[in-house]
């Protein structure tokens, strides 16, 4: 992918960018000139200038070490993009009360330990964008994901508010729905031929890198906004895309 824009100098921090939608985000913020750090419970494969550090974003403790440690080595965080999720799949009458608590740890309370983190640095400096990852779920809901789509309803209005919170500071906090894209994530929680054709025909599969360009303009000087959401409800066709 060409660089839409210049991050030279800047540190991008991307929770679950070990694969998937953060993976691709982060590999174009370094090509872009900037640095990523990638927090995430498993490793990927980085580009030159994306660091990763092996971080559990449910543990608070855990997501404000790695943050000064990101900050004692390059001095600043710009950009907060807070991707880490899971999606299991479960009737409601079934779910055990541990998984219902570890989908909120890390879908819901991971953004706001990350979110706390990173903060005072962007207050310190007047700036700084935040991205959350919420979905379409969120408000259409669905079968089977009723964790899944409860915390990512959360987000939207945690973001909402944090971006009222932190305006005087010039800092924007936005929401993204990426939309149906082929991830590790979604590939686990839609396994079957037939979902998958269901998802191909109702709205378009995309591949991550489909959803860099949003990202990279909402971290861009270019998105002068906080408080939206940006909704990439189709994808087109693969060959119409080329």
């Amino acid at each position: 992918m060409q660089a839409s824009f210049d991050a030279t100098g800047e540190v991008l921090v991307v929770t679950g960018g070990a694969n998937g939608i953060g993976a691709a985000l982060a590999q174009a913020y370094a090509d872009a000139g900037g640095t990523a750090v990638v927090f995430d419970v498993t490793s990927g494969q980085p580009h030159p200038r994306v660091q990763e550090y092996r971080v559990d974003v449910s543990d608070r403790d855990a997501v404000h070490a790695a943050v000064a440690r990101v900050l004692a080595e390059h001095g600043r965080i710009d950009a907060l993009v807070a991707g880490a999720a899971v999606q299991p799949r479960c009737d409601v009458v079934d779910m055990d009360p541990e998984q219902w608590r570890r989908t909120l740890a890390v879908n819901l309370d991971g953004v706001v330990w990350s979110a706390q983190a990173v903060l005072p640095g962007m207050i310190a400096r007047r700036s700084g964008a935040i991205l959350v990852f919420a979905s379409g779920l969120a408000t259409a809901g669905r079968a089977q994901a009723s964790a899944y789509a409860a915390s990512k309803g959360a987000l939207i209005a945690f973001a909402k508010s944090l971006a009222a919170e932190v305006a005087e500071h010039r800092i924007r906090v936005n929401t993204v729905f990426p939309g149906v894209v082929d991830t590790p994530q979604f590939q686990q929680a839609n396994p079957t031929g037939g979902e998958r054709e269901h998802w191909a025909r109702a709205t378009g599969i995309g591949a991550p890198a489909d959803v860099v360009g949003p990202l990279m303009f909402l971290l861009s000087p270019a998105a002068t906004m906080t408080g939206s959401t940006l909704t990439r409800d189709r994808a087109y066709p693969r060959s119409e895309a080329q």
